[in-house]
């Protein structure tokens, strides 16, 4: 198994001779060339729909979309996806830490203009509360995780409070560029539709790299 992984690993990108990062970046980008939206949204599997819904409800957007091949620059074959919207999925859909490293990864790579938030109805992190969720962790695992996050990032008490909180730190994290729309919707898992709570609107002059001019 370990020969196998390595020869993986033969492959990674970064470690061929005279990679050249800034080029490369840019040949990635046709892989995915549509790519203009990140939804975070909850890892519930009952919720799977919502980049769907998003893909409505936002204008110019296609999910999941097609798989397709192409032949690179190089002559070699790639798999594409004409897709727009990247999902991040997390536990409650919180905008938090790891959710934040996602979005500020998809920015590099591709020409992200939108960031949407969504929590929905009948979420896990309605079912507890974070000192439940410490106290409890601590009796049934013996770990203390009372600095591992931050209060309000673990469980939600209040769905306007949340997606504001979420969409506020999204919007002024410096991992998010100025000119990223950033939204915060409430998607109904009984009938499947978003409601708009929040949306913030990025600077439409602020500066975007030469990569995407």
């Amino acid at each position: 198994m370990t020969s196998s992984i390595e020869s993986f690993d033969k492959a990674i990108i970064s470690r061929q001779p005279n990679f050249n990062e800034r080029k490369t970046r840019s040949e990635f980008r046709k892989v995915i060339p549509n790519l203009k939206t990140v939804v975070v949204h909850c890892f519930d599997p009952r919720v799977t729909g919502i980049p769907a819904a998003v893909a409505k409800a936002l204008p110019g957007q296609i999910y999941p979309g097609e798989v397709f091949e192409f032949v690179g620059d190089d002559g070699r074959k790639n798999i594409g996806s004409n897709t727009t919207i990247f999902p991040v999925v997390v536990a409650g859909g919180r905008a938090s830490a790891s959710a934040q490293l996602s979005i500020s990864v998809a920015c590099h790579l591709f020409d992200i203009d939108n960031v949407v938030v969504v929590h929905h109805t009948d979420c896990g992190g309605t079912y507890f509360t974070p000192e439940g969720f410490i106290e409890t962790f601590k009796e049934e695992f013996g770990q203390d995780i009372t600095d591992l996050w931050d209060g309000d990032d673990m469980s939600l008490e209040n769905f306007s409070q949340s997606l504001h909180r979420d969409v506020r730190n999204v919007r002024h994290s410096r991992g998010t560029p100025r000119h990223v729309n950033v939204y915060g919707y409430l998607y109904d898992i009984e009938t499947r539709e978003l409601h708009l709570v929040e949306k913030n609107p990025g600077d439409p002059n602020a500066p975007r790299g030469a990569a995407w001019r």
